[in-house]
C-alpha cells in the first residue's frame, strides 16, 4: 500500500515507519525537515509545515494515499489542515487516553466525540487533553465519511522517550534528588514505543474504525517503580513535599480496556515482560551520569 506518515522522525513514529517498511509498504514521511531520520532511501520525503493549510494543499495536490498516519494531530485545526489537503482511503489518528476521565478498565465508549460540540482550536488555545478531544471531534463531525480510526494511547515509554518522564523517577532515586509524588500508589497503564509503532502499523489493513484503546497488558504504580530501582541500587527514594514535582502527578489509578483491539487482531506485549529491563537500562544510564 501507498502510505503517508505525518511525523515519523522520532519516538514511536520511527518504530511505525520501520514496521510499515518491514511489511512491504511504500512509505512517504511528511515533516518540517528539522529532524534527521534513519530511513535512508527506503522512504520518500515531503517537507511541509503541517499547521499551514495552504502549504499542505500545495504539497499534497493531486496525490492519493491508501493510508495516512497522523502522529501530529493534537488539536482540531491539525485534523482540518490534514484532511482538507490529503486524499486517502484510511486515516489513522494518534489520540490519547487523556480524552478520558481516568478510572480502571476504561472502554472506548467512555468518551464519545460525536456527542461533544466541535470547536476549532490551535496549539496555544487549550490544554493538551482538551486539544485531543477537539481533534477527535473534528474528525467525526467534519469528516464523517472518512474511513478512520483514533488510537488512544496511555503514557508511552521507551529508551527513545525524549520526554524522559519515566527516567525522571530513576534519576532522582539514583542521584538522591528529592521528588514530590502525589500519586505513588496509582496503578497506571503504559505502552512501549516499539509496541505503539507496531500497533499503529497493524491497523493499515484492519477493518476496525472509530476510537480504539492500545496499551500493554497490566499496570504498575510509581511506588513499585521506585521500590524496584531502590532495591537494585541500594538507594532510598526521597519523597518530600518540597521536592521536584514528578511527571505523572495527578494521574489516578486507571487502565484501558483493549478488547476492541484484540478482537481486531491487534495486541501488545505484557508490561511486566519488558518494563524492568527498561528500568535496568535507565539505572545504568543514571549511574554513569552520576560518576
Amino acid at each position: 500500500m501507498k502510505i503517508l506518515v505525518l511525523g515519523g522522525t522520532r519516538f514511536f513514529g520511527v518504530h511505525l515507519v520501520n514496521a510499515l517498511l518491514e511489511d512491504g509498504h511504500e512509505v512517504t514521511i511528511a515533516t518540517r525537515g528539522r529532524t534527521a531520520d534513519p530511513f535512508g532511501s527506503r522512504v520518500e520525503r515531503i517537507i511541509v509545515e503541517r499547521t499551514d493549510g495552504n502549504a499542505m494543499k500545495e504539497a499534497f495536490r493531486d496525490v492519493w494515499f491508501d493510508v495516512v498516519y497522523d502522529d501530529l494531530a493534537y488539536y482540531s485545526m491539525d485534523v482540518k489542515t490534514a484532511l482538507d489537503a490529503i486524499r486517502c482511503g484510511r486515516y489513522v489518528m494518534v489520540s490519547s487516553a487523556s480524552v478520558y476521565e481516568l478510572c480502571p478498565d476504561i472502554q472506548e465508549t467512555a468518551f464519545r466525540p460525536e456527542q461533544k460540540a466541535l470547536f476549532w482550536c490551535n496549539r496555544t488555545d487549550v490544554p493538551y487533553d482538551e486539544g485531543k478531544r477537539s481533534a477527535e471531534c473534528a474528525l467525526v463531525h467534519n469528516y464523517p465519511r472518512q474511513n478512520a480510526v483514533m488510537v488512544r494511547f496511555p503514557f508511552v515509554i521507551g529508551k527513545d522517550d525524549y520526554t524522559e518522564r519515566l527516567y525522571f523517577y530513576v534519576r532522582h532515586v539514583v542521584k538522591g534528588i528529592p521528588m514530590y509524588v502525589d500519586n505513588p500508589d496509582s496503578q497506571m497503564s503504559f505502552i512501549g514505543s516499539e509496541d505503539a509503532g507496531r500497533f499503529l502499523a497493524s491497523l493499515a489493513d484492519k477493518a476496525v474504525t472509530g476510537p480504539v484503546n492500545a496499551c500493554c497488558g497490566g499496570t504498575v504504580s510509581v511506588r513499585e517503580i521506585l521500590e524496584y530501582v531502590g532495591k537494585k541500587t541500594g538507594a532510598v527514594p526521597r519523597l518530600e513535599d518540597d521536592g521536584e514535582e514528578a511527571p505523572y502527578n495527578g494521574a489516578d489509578s486507571y487502565s484501558l480496556n483493549t478488547e476492541k483491539a484484540r478482537e481486531a487482531g491487534c495486541s501488545c506485549r505484557e508490561l511486566g515482560s519488558w518494563l524492568y529491563g527498561l528500568l535496568d537500562w535507565y539505572v545504568e544510564r543514571a549511574e554513569k551520569e552520576a560518576l
